[in-house]
């Protein structure tokens, strides 16, 4: 699946970031777009077909599921993180401190 990750493979840097948001609380798709783009300083503004397209393929693998809301004002889907999503996430946020941790130590072996 594209953008989304197998077991022990990292995950893109759209999914990543969109697990990252529903971490903290459930958010429909344009709530979506303005977290991520708030959590990267403004470095990443995803599209909607690259946010849709990887909504529904969390969904299928079930590292997200759909919300109900009060919300009815428009037909807003909104999504929160499953166990096994945040599973992933952890997963890969440890896989990333490793290798920062290793790229700090190359830096500083560098610099002595």
């Amino acid at each position: 699946m594209r953008h989304v990750a197998e077991k022990n493979h990292p995950l893109s840097q759209p999914v990543f970031l969109i697990l990252t948001s529903l971490a903290h609380e459930p958010r429909h798709g344009y709530a979506l777009i303005q977290d991520i783009e708030t959590l990267s300083g403004g470095q990443v503004r995803l599209s909607t077909g690259t946010l849709y397209g990887a909504l529904g393929r969390l969904l299928k693998a079930r590292w997200i599921e759909r919300f109900e809301t009060d919300d009815a004002s428009r037909d807003k889907q909104t999504y929160r993180l499953t166990p096994l999503g945040r599973d992933h996430l952890a997963e890969d946020l440890d896989r990333l401190k490793a290798l920062t941790r290793v790229a700090a130590a190359r830096l500083r072996a560098k610099e002595a």
